[in-house]
C-alpha cells in the first residue's frame, strides 16, 4: 500500500502541475478511482470533460468512452492510458453493420447505445445511455426503431415502450460481464444469505434477472438509488468496480456483489503506472477522422437536446 499511495501522490502532483483532469469509470480499479478527479458512468464523464477548462484529459475507461469524450471535446487532448482497453460489445457493431441495417430498413431511425465506437455513432440519428434509453426511444415519433448493440438493453426498452417496434442490431449483441449473472444463482444468493437486501440489476443483464430485480438502472442510477434508499443492504448485479465504489463512499450502506468475479478485464488493464506514463508523455491521444467526429457529435448532441426538451416538459406533464 505505501507504494500505491506514493504513486497516487506522484500522479496527483503531475496532474495538477500540468493542469490535467483525470476521469475514471465506475468499473475501474479502486486505486484508479481514488486518484481521479471524477468517477462515474461514461456519458457523465464525457460531460465533465466538456465542462472542464483543462486541455489535457486522462480518461480511465475503455475505447468508446474516450472516443465519446474526444468527440465532444475536439479542441482538447483526450488520452487513453491503455489503448488495449477496448469494449468487446462495442466491437460487435461496426459502422458497416449499421449501414447495412439502414439499407434494409430505409427511413427507420437509428438509436445507438453510448457503448459503441465513434464510427458507429456517426451512422446514428441519436445516442442513448442505459439510464435514458427508454425516454429517448419514447420521444421519437417513429413506430419502428433500429436499436443496438446490446440485446438485453433493447429488451428493457421494448418492455417499457410496447407501442413501438424495436429491431436489434446486431441480432444478439451482449456484454460478457453481465451475461455472467444467472437468475438462479443470484436469487439463491439473495434467498440464502441476503433476504433483506434490495436487488439492483443493470439492464445489460438477461431479461429473467431484470424481471426479478427490485430496481433496474445504469451504474449511476444504481449508485444514486442506494444512496437515497431507506434500506442499507444491496445485492448489485453489475461489474464489481461499482460495488467497491459504493462501499467506499456510501456510509452506512453495504453493497454486495451478486457475482464476485464479475470483472471487466479490459477495464482493469488501466493501472496507476499507465496513468503516470500517460501524464508524462501526454499520450496516447485519441484521434478520429474529422467527419466521424462531426457526425458522431451530432448524434450525441441530439440526445442532450431530447433530454432537455423532456426536462422542460416534465412539470406540465404532472
Amino acid at each position: 500500500m505505501p507504494y500505491v499511495r506514493e504513486l497516487q501522490a506522484r500522479i496527483r502532483e503531475l496532474a495538477e502541475r500540468k493542469g490535467a483532469i483525470i476521469l475514471a469509470h465506475n468499473y475501474q480499479r479502486t486505486e484508479v478511482q481514488e486518484v481521479a478527479d471524477f468517477v462515474g458512468e461514461s456519458l457523465s464523464l464525457a460531460k465533465k470533460a466538456l465542462e472542464t477548462d483543462a486541455e489535457l484529459i486522462i480518461f480511465c475507461g475503455v475505447d468508446f468512452m474516450a472516443e465519446t469524450a474526444a468527440v465532444l471535446n475536439p479542441d482538447k487532448r483526450v488520452v487513453l492510458p491503455e489503448p488495449a482497453s477496448t469494449c468487446p460489445m462495442a466491437a460487435q457493431l461496426p459502422a458497416s453493420l449499421v449501414r447495412e441495417a439502414k439499407r434494409r430498413y430505409p427511413g427507420v431511425p437509428v438509436v445507438l447505445y453510448v457503448n459503441t465506437l465513434a464510427e458507429a455513432k456517426a451512422e446514428a440519428d441519436v445516442i442513448c445511455t442505459s439510464g435514458n434509453a427508454v425516454e429517448v426511444v419514447r420521444s421519437l415519433e417513429a413506430d419502428t426503431v433500429l436499436f443496438g448493440p446490446d440485446r438485453n438493453l433493447c429488451w428493457h426498452v421494448q418492455r417499457h415502450v410496447p407501442d413501438k417496434k424495436l429491431i436489434p442490431i446486431p441480432e444478439a449483441g451482449y456484454c460478457y460481464v453481465h451475461k455472467l449473472f444467472t437468475p438462479e444463482d443470484v436469487l439463491r444468493l439473495k434467498e440464502e444469505r441476503y433476504p433483506d437486501a434490495e436487488l439492483l440489476v443493470h439492464p445489460e443483464c438477461d431479461p429473467e434477472l431484470q424481471l426479478a430485480a427490485d430496481f433496474v438502472g445504469s451504474t449511476g442510477q444504481m449508485y444514486r438509488h442506494a444512496r437515497e434508499s431507506a434500506l442499507s443492504t444491496f445485492l448489485v448485479a453489475t461489474e464489481v468496480g461499482l460495488v467497491e465504489r459504493m462501499n467506499r463512499e456510501l456510509v452506512g450502506k453495504r453493497a454486495v456483489p451478486a457475482k464476485s468475479d464479475a470483472i471487466c478485464a479490459e477495464m482493469k488493464l488501466i493501472t496507476l503506472e499507465k496513468i503516470l506514463r500517460a501524464l508524462e508523455k501526454e499520450g496516447p491521444v485519441v484521434r478520429l477522422p474529422r467527419h466521424v467526429m462531426e457526425r458522431a457529435r451530432e448524434a450525441v448532441e441530439r440526445m442532450f437536446e431530447l433530454m432537455e426538451v423532456l426536462r422542460r416538459e416534465a412539470p406540465s406533464a404532472r
